[in-house]
């Protein structure tokens, strides 16, 4: 539905030096999916989603929504914000006080190029409000909605145009973190009821995980990796990725030996482990594994580990659900999400496993840039 080709986009900043704000950003988006950019402040999500609407102008690169080309740099297409259809939700609301509910969502509708009886005005109306639970409040001023409903206002004004696109940019960043929760299973629910196709910003890595049917991580300006929120965490690409989106062990090491397809040997400072390549690695490759936390299985009885071995807890933190665990080996620190059951106290010796399919093996930077 959504389609972005090679968009780059730079400005000057305050020494009129230009800052590269998208490079090459390249992805898709099929019809009735929630796709969202992930990534640091700075990293040229906002800038990619701005250029999408059409509020920024890219120095090249192509943006088609249906098939209907609204940017390109080569055919010289500009189509102003305002004639491409989309629908958007910024981080402040931007509510009218001086109106009502209702008056707030039928305000698009009053002013658009197409005319309106006030029956049809009131049934859309009444149907985005229902869509988003705020029927009973059509006819309340604005200004005293809660934060969430002041959220759910704004979604309807946007989606009240029927919008082919919706473009939401950290709409939930100014809400306290249980409201910000809530608004997550919303959003959720009415998107894919709705069917609605839309690109989500955020830097909040689990509202991504969370929300989005396929994730583009960014970073500097480029797309380091798009994938589903499982490939994303479970397999990613780099150690930019593993790091940012969740947390992770890293531990270098070198690769000794290719095993069955997909698998390698690695000597790493906790001993040899057995990891999934993502790419083709030879013996002799610097690597960096990454492993997650939950993970690193702890046994308090001694285990004969396939793929770990022993060392001592150093400091465990009791979190209700879990204990996150500090395993020291040797010089090495590694980090452990357990279940309660395990009570090892600090000081006492712990054995440890990490299955191989959780083991995942990046070609380390250093290796990169001597490529």
């Amino acid at each position: 539905m959504l389609s972005v080709k090679g968009l780059h986009t730079e400005y000057a900043n305050e020494q009129g030096e230009p800052v590269l704000a998208a490079q090459n950003v390249s992805f898709e988006v099929p019809e009735g999916k929630l796709f969202t950019l992930l990534g640091p402040s700075g990293c040229g999500k906002t800038t990619t989603l701005r250029s999408i609407a059409g509020l920024e102008r890219p120095k090249s690169g192509e943006i088609s929504a249906d098939s209907v080309v609204v940017y390109s740099s080569s055919k010289r297409i500009f189509v102003p914000p305002n004639k491409r259809g989309f629908g958007m939700v910024f981080q402040s609301y931007a509510i009218w006080p001086h109106m009502d509910v209702s008056r707030n969502v039928a305000f698009p509708l009053l002013v658009g190029r197409r005319k309106y009886s006030k029956p049809e005005i009131e049934q859309k109306v009444m149907r985005v409000l229902q869509a988003v639970g705020l029927e009973q409040f059509a006819d309340r001023e604005a200004t005293k909605l809660s934060g969430g409903q002041q959220q759910r206002l704004a979604l309807a004004r946007a989606l009240v145009m029927e919008p082919k696109l919706l473009l939401l940019d950290e709409p939930l960043s100014n809400l306290d973190a249980k409201l910000r929760e809530k608004m997550r299973f919303e959003l959720k629910r009415m998107q894919r009821e709705l069917k609605i196709t839309t690109v989500y910003v955020t830097h909040d890595q689990t509202e991504a995980l969370a929300l989005s049917h396929e994730i583009a991580v960014m970073s500097a300006g480029r797309v380091l990796q798009v994938g589903t929120p499982r490939e994303i965490y479970e397999r990613p690409s780099n150690q930019f990725v593993a790091d940012f989106v969740g947390t992770s062990n890293f531990l270098e090491g070198t690769v000794i030996a290719a095993e069955e397809p997909g698998f390698i040997r690695v000597r790493t400072d906790i001993g040899n482990l057995k990891a999934v390549a993502t790419e083709s690695l030879r013996s002799g490759d610097a690597v960096v594994l990454s492993v997650r936390p939950e993970d690193v299985e702890l046994f308090d009885h001694s285990h004969q580990a396939a793929n770990g071995g022993h060392g001592m807890v150093d400091q465990k933190v009791f979190i209700g659900e879990a204990v996150d665990f500090q395993i020291k080996i040797g010089n090495r620190l590694l980090l452990s999400r357990a279940h309660p059951r395990i009570r090892t106290p600090i000081g006492q010796g712990i054995d440890f496993d990490i299955h191989p399919d959780k083991c995942v093996a990046l070609r380390s930077a250093e290796a990169k840039e001597a490529a």
